[in-house]
């Protein structure tokens, strides 16, 4: 059974959610500073490692990992405390956030129902 999830698709999703995961604890913190004198804005990035890996030959495949990055913002102006985070664009980073993470839902879902129907023909 553990080789039906070692697939590369069931690792590049599960990377995926927690790529996702990390992102949304980020934003949240980002958000719970919202008033803290000089905090900066804190943003994890995606490389195209993912893209590189999966386009690589079949040795490479085994061993894919999503490569983050966390980045501050130390460039954007913000109050005069030096705090920069902006409430609209971290609300529209939580909705981008969630909206790849239904995705991602909604892939591993289709992943299994197709495992069922292949299991209901054999």
């Amino acid at each position: 059974m553990a080789g039906l999830f070692g697939t590369t698709s069931f690792r590049i999703m599960e990377q995926g959610l927690q790529y996702i995961n990390e992102r949304k604890k980020i934003i949240a913190q980002n958000i719970a500073n919202i008033d803290t004198p000089g905090y900066k804005s804190k943003y994890l990035t995606f490389s195209g490692v993912l893209k590189d890996r999966i386009n690589q030959n079949a040795k490479y495949k085994k061993e894919l990992h999503l490569k983050q990055e966390l980045y501050v913002d130390k460039d954007t102006k913000g109050q005069p405390d030096g705090n920069n985070v902006d409430y609209e664009v971290q609300a529209a980073a939580l909705k981008s956030n969630a909206l790849r993470q239904e995705a991602v839902i909604n892939q591993i879902e289709a992943e299994f129902r197709m495992m069922r129907t292949a299991m209901r023909r054999n």
